[in-house]
């Protein structure tokens, strides 16, 4: 009797403690059951893999928030443009390119951004191509089909084109992958003669190729034989997570502390590894992508002109 009496009790104090760390939100109200805070990732990797693996971050920021979360993946960087427009994101995890429309035009704020391949705090887009292409240098790609991510993807499409533009470099044909596995593969199955996607340094102690072609080694083993890296973009700030004009100060807070511990647990750095190749998530400021705004400004790239186009 004495262990059922603890059993039972201990179950009450379980109970309590559950509904305790909901109490304060009411249903209906943001974060409730029936309107959940709204997540989004940026679809520059495969969406398979973050749907697959992005529970287990969804199980944690629910315990230890109390609000209850919905992640969504949409196909193109411009999506999560217009959910910011219709207020249908409160959160997402985006390029650093579309973060600075969306914060110009809807007030969304950056709280953290990533950090990748251990401690890489920028990044930067490279050029494809296949050995064979006879495609050696950036000159050698006019005149060819090149493949980009997405027109708002910044190592994708921003970069590589005004890097073109400064080269008078002219593809024969410009075709959009959305993603960047898929710029890969496109170079790969020679559907295209080279593509742009986003660049990560070699590991610092084995030396393995760890930039975009990485996606798909598992399905081409043979990719870093067959698939070679002729130039590269400038360097940019890494991807921030940007939170809604208008959301709560309590709550961003609290999600945004959440994240950066659920970063630092033995799980977290293996699913976010897998989600977007996230090494660790820290603290950001708006000022911290000045450099990126300048560049573009440089560039003369009309991020209006872009969203209008695509």
């Amino acid at each position: 009797m004495k262990v059922i009496n603890c059993f039972l009790f201990t179950l009450v104090v379980c109970i309590c403690l559950t509904i305790s760390s909901c109490k304060g939100v009411k249903e209906g109200e943001l974060g409730s059951k029936s309107n959940p805070i709204k997540m989004y990732f940026a679809p520059s990797l495969d969406t398979k893999k973050i749907l697959d693996n992005v529970q287990d971050l969804v199980d944690y920021l629910e315990s230890e928030t109390g609000y209850y979360f919905k992640v969504e993946t949409p196909k193109t960087h411009l999506a999560i443009v217009k959910a910011f427009e219709q207020n249908e994101a409160d959160i997402a995890e985006i390029n650093s390119f579309p973060y600075l429309i969306v914060n110009k035009k809807y007030g969304a704020e950056a709280l953290l951004r990533v950090i990748r391949d251990g401690n890489e705090q920028t990044y930067r887009g490279e050029i494809i191509t296949r050995f064979d292409s006879g495609i050696n240098s950036l000159d050698d790609i006019t005149g060819k089909r090149f493949a980009y991510v997405d027109s708002t993807s910044t190592s994708g499409y921003i970069l590589p084109k005004a890097l073109f533009n400064k080269k008078n470099i002219k593809p024969r044909e410009n075709i959009f992958a959305i993603r960047h596995d898929s710029v890969v593969s496109m170079v790969y199955n020679k559907q295209v003669d080279a593509g742009a996607t986003y660049y990560a340094p070699p590991d610092s102690k084995t030396g393995e190729f760890r930039d975009s072609r990485k996606r798909l080694q598992q399905k081409y083993p043979d990719i870093d034989k067959k698939v070679k890296i002729i130039g590269f973009t400038q360097d940019i700030p890494n991807d921030p997570w940007v939170f809604r004009k208008g959301l709560d100060a309590k709550i961003k807070q609290k999600i945004a502390d959440c994240l950066i511990e659920y970063a630092h647990t033995k799980k977290g750095k293996e699913v976010l590894l897998e989600i977007a190749n996230i090494s660790d998530i820290i603290p950001a400021k708006d000022s911290d992508y000045d450099y990126l705004r300048s560049l573009i400004k440089e560039l003369n790239i009309d991020s209006d002109a872009l969203i209008q186009k695509k």
